[in-house]
């Protein structure tokens, strides 16, 4: 198969949603400067930017900084996203995060922390590429309902919310356990989001929905069909 333009490559991702770091070009945009240098001009000519993490499985597109007052503060109250998720949603999307993403988020660091063998890219960072036992730990349906169905608007409103999840690529459903799906482990900040949560301010962190600013989505920029 022949590589990827850089046009085409971005058609490509903003088609898809999203794309797993498997890929042939994404590979090729994870060792090639000058390749993914081109990726970035272009995203950010049109307000994009490309949404990476080096322990995530997959890359997307999200608005650039400098576009998001733009398209999230044109009506009356700020948008906390642009997947179409109201506040309860947000804050079940903040709630799996925390309980799917943070622990393997730990474990990744904390290996991280304990080994000298690193893998290093074309720009001296370290790219740590995930392994089969990175994968996030399920949440078994039944626990979420239990522990914090109350809190998320109870059952009913708790189903009708997890197929939205997983149509827009945050979540998938397998046997009754919500597992990360592609978009998970790209939806937030790390650095912004874990330590609120880490210091025990979770319900402080689902509460800041209910406000104009709250943890914002990093959505994808080509929204869901």
């Amino acid at each position: 198969m022949n590589a990827n333009t850089p046009a085409e490559f971005i058609a490509r991702l903003l088609a898809q949603r999203w794309l797993p770091k498997s890929d042939a070009e994404v590979r090729r945009l994870l060792i090639d400067e000058s390749f993914r240098q081109d990726i970035e001009h272009r995203l950010a000519a049109v307000g994009l930017r490309l949404l990476d993490n080096p322990f995530a499985a997959h890359i997307a597109v999200a608005l650039a900084a400098n576009t998001e007052n733009v398209v999230f503060g044109r009506g009356d109250a700020w948008l906390s996203n642009n997947s179409g998720l109201n506040r309860d949603g947000v804050a079940l999307l903040i709630l799996l995060w925390a309980l799917i993403i943070l622990p393997k988020r730990e474990r990744q660091l904390s290996r991280e922390a304990t080994t000298d063998e690193s893998q290093t890219d074309l720009f001296n960072n370290k790219q740590a590429a995930p392994l089969r036992d990175d994968a996030a730990r399920g949440v078994p349906e039944n626990v979420l309902l239990e522990d914090y169905g109350k809190l998320l608007g109870g059952k009913a409103r708790l189903q009708f919310l997890l197929p939205v999840l997983s149509r827009l690529g945050f979540i998938e459903r397998r046997n009754k356990v919500l597992h990360e799906g592609p978009l998970l482990d790209l939806a937030f900040d790390y650095a912004e989001l874990a330590p609120r949560i880490l210091d025990g301010a979770l319900a402080d962190v689902l509460a800041t929905v209910n406000g104009q600013k709250g943890p914002k989505t990093e959505s994808p920029a080509a929204g869901d069909a």
